[in-house]
């Protein structure tokens, strides 16, 4: 008996080095060949920016190239489709967002993925506030005085977003949750006429990111109430929600890359220590906040735990409101 203990022991053991030694070559042999980056939006937005930063930094750092390739549609959904159905060994990667991993699958009522099981989270790229603008008709200058007369009015204010289901929506009906009150949401399409509409009073509130808008609230055409962001934002003087009392108010965007569950460990955290050295360069933290972006770094572990909170934070949000899309 003892004799085939020591065969199973040294069997175990045996398979034990193997397994180390399989992981260790792959991740000395990663990247073997080109890496695809997906993102899943159309050319030219910020997730593409934030895509070809990556891109560029990592092709300084390897030989073997990163592509990036746009495959806009479904929020995600066609994007997910194709590293879905790509081998788990990093080389096909995919850029996404608050947009595609925490609101869609919970409005969508078949979400073709599960945001969660289906990914391994590789590092979170650069967050974005979300933050509350008010037309100057609106006699409200604080979270705490807007508060006061939404509920002096149920109903009568109303906010814009830039459609059902998306994040200025959500946020809208979050604002409404956390505080007890009853707003009128009015759905626009895209986030540029969601401004206008601001702009020309058709809407007396709505939840966006600073972009062109900061023009607008220099121009006394639009007002900042607050920061839908955990913190203050060392570059604007506006206070979050949390300082007006609503800590669970929390709505900002974010942008990770993520790789097909499974993928190796020892890769999924190359390629965190390769891709968090170029988020950290000044010149990356710069171009990114120009454009409104905070670049932003995390190990892959806290990564997945900020999609599972968002996850369930927005989850709580749908249930409560109703909101789905087809």
């Amino acid at each position: 008996m003892r004799i085939i203990g020591n065969a199973v022991f040294a069997l175990l053991a045996g398979v034990l080095l193997f397994a180390g030694t399989q992981s260790g070559a792959q991740e000395q042999e990663y990247p073997a060949r080109p890496i695809r980056l997906i993102v899943p939006f159309a050319p030219g937005g910020g997730t593409e920016l934030i895509a070809f930063l990556v891109r560029d930094g990592l092709n300084a750092r390897w030989a073997q190239p990163v592509v990036v390739d746009s495959r806009p549609g479904g929020t995600g959904a066609l994007a997910a489709g194709i590293i879905l159905n790509a081998p788990a060994d990093g080389h096909t990667l995919m850029l996404v967002t608050s947009s595609t991993h925490s609101i869609f699958p919970n409005v969508a009522r078949q979400p073709p993925f599960d945001p969660v099981k289906d990914f391994s989270g590789v590092v979170l790229a650069a967050t974005a506030p979300n933050i509350l603008f008010v037309h100057p008709s609106v006699d409200a200058d604080s979270v705490k005085e807007l508060v006061a007369l939404a509920k002096s009015k149920p109903g009568a204010l109303n906010f814009g977003s830039p459609g059902i289901g998306t994040v200025g929506h959500l946020a809208g009906e979050l604002f409404q949750s956390v505080t007890g009150t009853k707003l009128t949401h009015v759905p626009y399409k895209g986030s540029g006429t969601v401004l206008r509409a601001l702009l020309g009073g058709e809407v007396d509130l709505g939840f966006s990111g600073p972009g062109s808008a900061l023009a607008q609230v220099r121009a006394k055409k639009l007002k900042m109430i607050a920061s839908g962001m955990p913190t203050r934002l060392p570059w604007l003087d506006l206070p979050t929600f949390a300082e007006a009392g609503y800590p669970t108010m929390q709505a900002y965007n974010w942008y990770g890359i993520v790789a097909k569950a499974g993928t190796p460990q020892s890769i999924i955290n190359k390629l965190n220590q390769e891709i968090t050295g170029i988020l950290r360069e000044p010149q990356t933290v710069s171009i990114m906040l120009k454009r409104g972006y905070i670049a932003t770094t995390k190990t892959s572990a806290e990564f997945d735990k900020l999609i599972r909170d968002d996850y369930e934070k927005w989850k709580k949000v749908v249930k409560t409101s109703g909101v789905q899309v087809d």
